[in-house]
């Protein structure tokens, strides 16, 4: 072509550094004949490029549509800028001063050609543990600053040999300016050492992995450091071994993940759907609940009573020798002490785990940010993530309104997250963990003093939980009074916006929002959780329905004893002679003494507050039907797990359920659900029957809520959230129901439906709450 030359400053902003993009510009810019430069700016990729103004339009559609894998192009934009006499194009260094507001990629799974390479004897980095390329390997956790240049992440005391300098240097080269580019001559290195710390003296010939390897075989316990963190391993087939590790980290029910090295052994453990098979092999490669096959040999210990398995696939060089060494899946699970955040320094990781593993295979390369794994199913027809950490986090999630000025939302509690947002973004964060001491609050600070940095965000206005008590709620109030303006959000509102914000709907969408969870504070100080509400993100949300109040004799210490709740529900619903009498297992386990003083709390109101939780409701028949872990729970939510367990994923006649009218509440009535539970019990009933006739119960009494709230107001739309629907029973039976009385059904599918997904809600509703000037009032102290 021939026609009019020109030149433009082509501005290209979303996930564009550290993913290959200046590489790509460069290759399409030659193939194209155009001269000019490509370099990284502080908001993201800077071109300039020079040419027939036709062949530039066909280079800019082909940015698009060409863009590498890991890219996400949100915006491309360009000016008319005067022509200049160049001969070639180029790849320019970083522009300095420019502002901060580029996008981050997350860390990416080991590419095919990597694993080949490290595959191979003949390859200059065979058997190398930190092959990576620009497309895969470290990026958020060893992000330090931006612009993305490896002066800028943890490889910066890393200088490159001759071999790795001419790969970076040549546009030819997969690793063209790969900022974590290495090899075994200029890059990171493993080392082996025992429990105490000290460097274990390796047979000749054989590495630290291989020798890892074969001691995990025959039982040890291992402690790993990998991209955002440590994993402890150990032998999944060996009782003993799985038995130790539970006995040393002090976790007694709770689920272990495994690793698995490819798909074929991840399809020997569990049965795995086509979706399922995506989920697990893509570049995020999270964990994956999936139901596992019967026959897998795996302990039971692993995963005690569950019929799914959590189940990765390696996502490292180092991994992939470690499962390929041990051929076999691996217990791997995060290397901390209970109730702590994942270590990731190093000496942090010898002074919590030196306890607990046998041996720690380390290695020099610093991890910036911690980042545990991602923890995602495959739920009605979409992925259904319960915690958005590694491979996600931070991609921003994209909203249908801009934020007009930065905002901090500080989560809850448990599963905790926070976010910052601005324009359309919001950067959720890795997952946190449970804030309930100061190593998890100097993690959540510290993540939010580098997302602050990393995204150039200042927060004006902070969102906050009610619950006064929260670390999270206190920090908030910290910085309000540090001059910064901060709005509590209701918990169960949050949960709704972060449904409807996960789903990109209008703030203006009219909704019927179902909240069912475990605790939140309510606006009238009590603790919700069965919560039914009308209303839109923009004009926020009314409480329409609840489950019964019943109170929670103890107050926390019904959450760790289940056996609690399920007395209160005996005394509410029979009285305290009647219940005394009852011949139910769990009333003849329980001293009578104790069954009169709880009696006696909740006739007085001592420590007795009032709760509407479904997640309490869940315990109360869980104890009931005398289930595992319903005296005294080991970890969050194993009443409700056990009960769906029991369930087994069928379907069973509701028991007979009460709406109530109250004022302008429905009263979801629990007295009816108790009677009939207690009943099939008495009369031999399993705990089987028992548990799927309570799912279908719970579903049909919340789609009859929602047809009673229909007829009053029109709206026919439901969003649902909370952590109470992981459930995957209790979902699929609501969404069921709900689908057969015409109603149009949002879940959640981009952030959990947990409290990891609550800061979402927080941000949207606080920026909007902003704007009408409608700040809702700090929760009673």
């Amino acid at each position: 072509m021939n026609g009019a030359r020109e030149r433009r400053a082509v501005a290209v902003h979303g996930i564009v550094q550290g993913v290959g993009f200046r590489p790509f510009i460069f290759t399409l810019a030659r193939r194209f004949g155009l001269v000019g430069y490509v370099r990284n700016a502080g908001d993201g990729v800077t071109i300039e490029v020079e040419g027939d103004a036709a062949v530039l339009d066909h280079f800019l559609a082909a940015i698009r549509d060409e863009a590498p894998a890991l890219a996400l192009i949100e915006e491309i934009t360009w000016m008319p800028t005067p022509t200049r006499a160049e001969e070639a194009f180029r790849i320019d260094l970083s522009q300095d001063g420019a502002p901060r507001q580029t996008l981050i990629s997350p860390d990416v799974a080991t590419c095919p050609a990597c694993l080949a390479e490290m595959l191979d004897p003949c390859n200059r980095r065979y058997r190398y543990p930190f092959t990576n390329c620009t497309n895969c390997g470290p990026r958020f956790t060893i992000t330090r600053g931006i612009p993305y240049d490896r002066c800028t992440t943890t490889m910066a005391g890393f200088p490159l040999c001759t071999a790795c300098q001419r790969e970076y240097t040549d546009p030819a080269d997969r690793r063209f300016h790969a900022q974590p580019n290495a090899c075994p001559i200029c890059g990171p290195q493993v080392a082996l050492l025992d429990c105490a710390g000290q460097t274990v003296a390796l047979m000749p010939g054989v590495d630290a992995i291989a020798t890892a390897a074969r001691w995990l075989r025959e039982g040890a316990i291992v402690a790993i450091k990998g991209l955002g963190g440590y994993h402890i391993a150990c032998n999944p087939f060996i009782v003993d071994a799985v038995r130790t590790l539970r006995a040393r980290k002090g976790r007694q029910a709770k689920p272990f993940a495994l690793m698995a090295q490819n798909l074929t052994q991840a399809q020997a453990l569990c049965h795995i759907s086509a979706a399922e098979e995506r989920i697990l092999t893509s570049p995020a490669r999270p964990i994956v609940v999936l139901d596992q096959r019967a026959d897998n040999g795996i302990a039971d210990e692993v995963a005690p009573r569950q019929t799914t398995l959590g189940v990765m696939l390696a996502y490292t060089p180092l991994h992939h020798l470690l499962l390929r060494d041990a051929g076999m899946p691996l217990v791997m699970t995060s290397g901390n002490q209970t109730d702590e955040p994942i270590a990731y320094r190093d000496e942090e990781a010898l002074a919590q785990l030196g306890a607990i593993v046998d041996y720690f295979i380390v290695h020099n390369r610093p991890i910036h940010m911690r980042c545990d794994d991602s923890v995602t199913r495959f739920v009605l027809n979409a992925e259904y993530p319960s915690r958005r950490s590694r491979g996600y986090a931070p991609r921003p999630l994209t909203v249908t309104e801009p934020f007009t000025q930065h905002v901090l939302a500080c989560g809850g509690e448990l599963k905790s997250t926070f976010a910052l947002a601005r324009d359309h973004h919001v950067f959720m964060s890795h997952h946190i963990g449970d804030l309930e001491n100061y190593a998890t609050l100097r993690s959540y600070r510290e993540g939010i003093r580098h997302f602050s940095e990393l995204f150039a965000i200042e927060p004006a206005l902070v969102a906050y939980d009610l619950h006064p008590e929260y670390l999270s709620t206190k920090y908030a109030h910290e910085l309000e009074e540090d001059g910064l303006t901060a709005i509590g959000i209701q918990h169960h509102h949050a949960h709704i916006a972060s449904c409807l914000a996960d789903n990109q709907r209008p703030t203006s969408e009219m909704v019927i929002g179902i909240a069912l969870d475990g605790t939140g504070y309510g606006l009238d100080g009590a603790i919700w959780g069965g919560e039914v509400f009308t209303g839109s993100l923009n004009m926020g949300f009314t409480r329409r329905a609840h489950l019964a109040y019943i109170p929670m004799p103890g107050g926390a210490a019904a959450i760790r004893e289940p056996w609690r709740m399920a007395m209160a529900h005996m005394l509410a619903t029979f009285g305290l002679e009647a219940t005394l009498r009852h011949s139910l297992p769990l009333v003849k386990h329980i001293d009578e003494r104790q069954i009169r003083v709880l009696d006696g709390m909740i006739a007085q109101q001592i420590n007795s507050p009032l709760s509407s939780s479904a997640g309490r409701l869940f315990d109360a028949v869980a104890a009931l039907a005398d289930l595992p872990g319903t005296r005294q729970i080991t970890y969050e939510g194993q009443a409700a797990i056990e009960l769906e367990i029991a369930a087994g994923g069928t379907s069973d006649q509701p028991y007979p359920f009460d709406l109530r009218a109250e004022g302008p509440l429905w009263i979801l009535e629990t007295r009816e659900i108790i009677m009939g539970v207690v009943a099939d019990l008495a009369a031999g009933g399993s705990a089987g029957r028992v548990a799927a006739r309570f799912h279908a119960t719970l579903a049909a009494m919340v789609a009859a809520t929602c047809q009673r709230i229909r007829a009053e107001t029109g709206i026919n739309v439901v969003a649902v959230s909370g952590g109470a629907l992981q459930n995957r029973l209790l979902l699929e039976q609501l969404a069921s129901t709900l689908g057969d009385q015409g109603f149009t059904l949002y879940r959640h599918q981009r952030v959990p439906t947990n409290d990891g997904g609550l800061a979402l809600g927080q941000a949207v509703l606080a920026a909007t709450m902003a704007r009408r000037g409608a700040f809702q009032p700090r929760a009673v102290d």
